[in-house]
């Protein structure tokens, strides 16, 4: 029997390049929406540290602490920076993501010892500033007690400049690519800038 050839076309495509840009339809939804908030300048406050020399250690954010701030974490201590990572919602010890490992990998960087921090298991210090994937990470480390001018959006580093960056979890290996070089590109920018500001959280080693 002959196999029906799978559909190919604009349609096609367009979800191919949905898929490896911003991971799934909703990805693309909420970076749209992400930028929109940008560009309507209602995230102008936490665009950059209001005080960088008061910046003594960063904090990167996202849900599990097993993909995005894991590999935040693992750029910014390579580049010197006083640093940690934790999640909003994971289970504290839990290793990173299997594709986490493996892209993390082929950046050159190693998660095969990082360990998941939740959110409620978190040592705060005084200079923390706390870096977040998404909008509602922002609304959840507010809810938390997190003063609002201690938190910034990675994203907004990166190039090409996005508020959201999807989670990857579960999701493509291309995809995994596309977010880790946008937190890659990121977390560098932001230390230059630091570096530049004389931030202690740059400046530590």
């Amino acid at each position: 029997m002959n196999k029906i050839p799978a559909p190919t076309g604009p349609a096609t495509s367009l979800a191919a390049l949905t898929r490896c840009n911003f991971g799934t339809f909703r990805g693309y939804v909420r970076t749209l929406l992400g930028e929109a908030e940008f560009l309507l300048g209602r995230l102008d406050a936490h665009l950059h540290p209001a005080a960088p020399e008061q910046v003594q250690r960063l904090v990167f954010v996202c849900l599990g602490n097993i993909n995005r701030s894991a590999f935040a974490n693992a750029v910014a201590e390579r580049l010197g920076l006083r640093t940690c990572s934790i999640g909003l919602a994971t289970t504290t010890g839990a290793p990173a993501f299997h594709l986490a490992v493996q892209t993390a990998r082929e950046f050159g960087y190693s998660l095969e010892a990082h360990s998941a921090t939740d959110l409620s298991d978190h040592q705060r210090q005084d200079g923390d500033y706390y870096l977040v994937m998404e909008v509602r990470h922002l609304h959840r480390l507010i809810k938390a007690g997190i003063p609002r001018h201690r938190i910034g959006f990675l994203g907004h580093w990166s190039r090409p400049h996005r508020i959201h960056l999807h989670d990857p979890h579960t999701l493509s290996e291309e995809y995994f690519q596309t977010c880790f070089a946008q937190l890659h590109a990121a977390v560098h920018c932001l230390s230059s800038h630091l570096r530049l500001a004389g931030s202690p959280a740059a400046l530590a080693r």
